[in-house]
């Protein structure tokens, strides 16, 4: 299911959407790196390019984490 989530970035209140394993995964990944997940936010915003939006970058975010946490044997076997 799609949610919406709020955040502060730089003082401004902002919300997006995201579906539940994506927000799962962030909070896991925010808890592996001992970091609020507020603070990935706000990492993951600053680092987007002008054309994406929050919500996909987000999202592009947790694939790229999960990817290069793959063991390199089972990638190659795709």
């Amino acid at each position: 299911m799609i949610r919406k989530h709020s955040a502060t970035l730089h003082g401004h209140r902002t919300s997006f959407s995201l579906e539940d394993p994506f927000w799962l995964e962030l909070k896991t990944i925010a808890a592996t790196r001992t970091m609020p997940i507020a603070q990935l936010i706000v990492e993951i915003d600053d680092a987007r390019s002008s054309d994406s939006n929050l919500s996909s970058a987000l999202r592009v975010y947790v694939l790229d984490w999960i990817k290069s946490n793959v063991p390199r044997s089972a990638a190659d076997d795709t």
